[in-house]
């Protein structure tokens, strides 16, 4: 389930293996086929959950996985793991291929043309890759959201902060101790600021390798929190956690019903 550390790992990972390099074949997939041969890799860095690859012709190439897409890195001649019919970008560099499969979103975009600054715009800042203003962030949530807006919808909503995803939006919420379908308007500016101040440590803490950990306990096994752990003790207080599909989309919800009462 990519969310901004994950696109921040694989930033760092297709970076030095793709930058500087030319495109032998190459194709994306939007509304139309583009070739991609013959373009040189300028950059590569990632946007909140947004991957962004610049080449030489000022167009940058933006993917966003959402829940099912994924970047794999093949040999020349080894098969695909996933079928050919979901690869919306392909990039032949000398003996190995770079495949985007079934990304929510792709598109080729001039650089800082219209579509490439709207997005800038519209997206909150990115919680790993600067200091994020927590004063900038609360002011963009009470500007942009009804004060009803249960705090779910609040850390998922991408043009307030970019980078949280579903699984932070649970652990943060346990970790500052808030009950997920708490009201925005009623929540003080330093309590919204702790929350995004909570998930940049997380995200942050996260950009190393092996799986995402938002509990580190010596000898312990179980990482996180309370994600997917509905019905499991929770392990700061010992009652059955509790699940169900919150907020504007539905989505999966975890939480302990007394540490988070309210």
């Amino acid at each position: 389930m990519p969310e901004g550390d994950t696109i921040h790992k694989l930033a760092a990972y297709l970076g030095p293996r793709l930058v500087g390099r030319t495109i032998a074949t190459g194709v994306v997939r939007t509304a139309t086929v583009q070739s991609l041969a013959g373009r040189r890799i300028e950059a590569v860095w990632a946007l909140g959950k947004h991957l962004l690859i610049a080449l030489d012709d000022g167009t940058l190439l933006r993917s966003h996985l959402g829940m099912w897409g994924a970047w794999h890195r093949y040999g020349r001649d080894e098969p695909w793991r996933r079928p050919a019919r979901e690869a919306a970008i392909e990039l032949r560099v000398e003996d190995e291929v770079y495949v985007c499969f079934g990304p929510r979103e792709v598109e080729r975009l001039r650089d800082q043309g219209l579509r490439h600054r709207a997005l800038a715009t519209r997206l909150g800042p990115d919680l790993i890759a600067s200091e994020a203003d927590e004063t900038a962030i609360v002011r963009r949530a009470r500007e942009l959201l009804d004060p009803t807006t249960p705090l779910v919808d609040l850390l998922l909503d991408q043009r307030i902060a970019a980078g949280i995803g579903n699984v932070y939006k649970c652990e943060v919420l346990f970790l500052e101790r808030r009950h997920p379908l708490a009201r925005l308007g009623a929540i003080e500016d330093a309590g919204i600021a702790a929350l995004y101040r909570r998930a940049r440590g997380l995200l942050r803490d996260n950009l190393g390798g092996g799986p995402r950990i938002t509990r580190r306990v010596a000898n312990e096994p179980d990482g996180l929190w309370v994600y997917r752990r509905r019905g499991r003790p929770c392990h700061a207080c010992g009652t059955a956690l509790a699940y169900a599909r919150l907020g504007a989309d539905r989505r999966a919800t975890y939480w302990c019903p007394r540490c988070q009462a309210g």
